[in-house]
């Protein structure tokens, strides 16, 4: 399964709306997804004796998706030039390196005038130094506040058609690597013959 990852704990985010509609994306394409809502997941970051990299029991099952996840898809919106420090902050506690290495992954930003340009480009310095295996084709959705109604659809047809493609290119770049077994779950598994 991949997982969508909504990038911000904020209430309410533009970033959950766009996660949401992404999610039926994939469910059109015949795919099912879960969404990692960082809102959510937040509690368990300040809960019990927390170390970089390693399992608390409130995150166990955010590490165990991560782990096991066909590819990621991450949500990210843009605050202060960057990622949301709890984007990072929930990175740093993933398990090292197998959270990411040799995993699919695409980005797709959020703002305003940028789209979310400059968080997505520290995430693909963090996950290529994790090894990850990231998928070329970004979306940034500029204006995300106009962009998305209040309902979660986007009222711009070219972002529609953006969104579509990336996800079609993400199914057939994440089926490719598992075919070759290149990816994550197939490097877990030969190491443990």
């Amino acid at each position: 399964m991949k997982y969508i990852i909504a990038g911000t704990d904020r209430p309410d985010s533009n970033t959950l709306k766009v996660a949401k509609y992404v999610q039926s994306l994939y469910s059109s394409l015949g795919e099912a997804t879960e969404i990692i809502d960082l809102k959510v997941a937040k509690e368990h970051l300040h809960a019990g004796d927390l170390q970089y990299g390693k399992q608390s029991e409130g995150m166990r099952p955010y590490m165990d998706k991560v782990l096991t996840s066909d590819g990621l898809i991450v949500v990210c919106p843009e605050y202060n030039g960057s990622m949301p420090g709890v984007l990072k902050y929930f990175i740093d506690h993933l398990k090292f390196p197998e959270s990411f290495e040799y995993r699919p992954v695409c980005f797709i930003g959020i703002g305003g005038m940028f789209g979310g340009l400059r968080p997505v480009e520290h995430l693909q310095q963090i996950f290529g130094y994790r090894n990850a295996f990231i998928f070329p084709e970004r979306v940034f959705i500029m204006n995300v506040f106009k962009v998305f109604n209040a309902e979660g659809q986007p009222t711009d047809d070219l972002i529609k058609q953006l969104l579509l493609r990336q996800a079609q290119g993400f199914q057939k770049f994440s089926k490719a690597l598992a075919g070759a077994k290149l990816d994550a779950n197939s490097f877990i598994e030969s190491k443990k013959s």
